[in-house]
């Protein structure tokens, strides 16, 4: 039975799944979660263009918000504050420190220790910097009632815990038919699903 879940106007308990009207029917639930997902990371990736525009990536936005927000921290605390791994977020506070959107000093009590903080341009780099969601998400997400943004939180987080890849459990795809399926579900040109 291929259907898809209908958020808003309905209780938890009683939720149920139509199939969407541009998908195949044949497409089975799995593969239209792909493209549900694929729909998001375009839409991440729309908005990360505009981030572009004010020199910034989106880890570069999210590790100076949280800064902002939790204040100085080490690498390490910024990097499971904005998960990111310990090379990542080593390559984004080089990019930050490169613009003076951060600085480095040594702790007082530990000169192994490094403290990362926000600098006055920071600051102003986060007063002129686009959301990292589209504003109209923003508004959408803020009328819906407080259990369907747990609802919605709630099945993000267990999707991505079911897609991390640095879980022993999963395993990169290796079989090339699968591959290719799966790219021609993320291929832009309208063409068929492969049904």
């Amino acid at each position: 039975m291929n259907e898809r879940l209908e958020v808003g106007n309905i209780p938890p308990t009683s939720a149920r799944y139509t199939q969407p009207k541009n998908l195949p029917e044949c497409m089975e639930i799995n593969e239209q979660v792909l493209v549900e997902l694929r729909r998001i990371v375009r839409a991440l990736d729309l908005q990360s263009k505009q981030l572009q525009k004010v020199g910034l990536t989106g880890s570069q936005l999210m590790v100076l918000r949280a800064l902002t927000s939790q204040g100085p921290q080490t690498a390490n605390q910024l990097s499971r504050a904005v998960n990111l791994s310990q090379g990542t977020i080593t390559t984004v506070l080089d990019h930050l420190e490169l613009k003076t959107l951060i600085r480095r000093e040594r702790n007082a009590e530990d000169k192994r220790r490094l403290t990362i903080s926000l600098t006055e341009a920071g600051r102003d780099a986060l007063e002129h910097a686009p959301s990292l969601l589209h504003v109209n998400f923003l508004e959408a997400f803020r009328q819906l009632k407080d259990w369907e943004q747990t609802q919605i939180l709630s099945s993000l987080q267990r999707v991505a815990g079911m897609m991390d890849m640095r879980r022993d459990k999963a395993k990169p795809v290796d079989d090339p038919e699968r591959v290719d399926a799966g790219l021609r579900l993320f291929a832009d040109d309208g063409a068929d699903a492969g049904c």
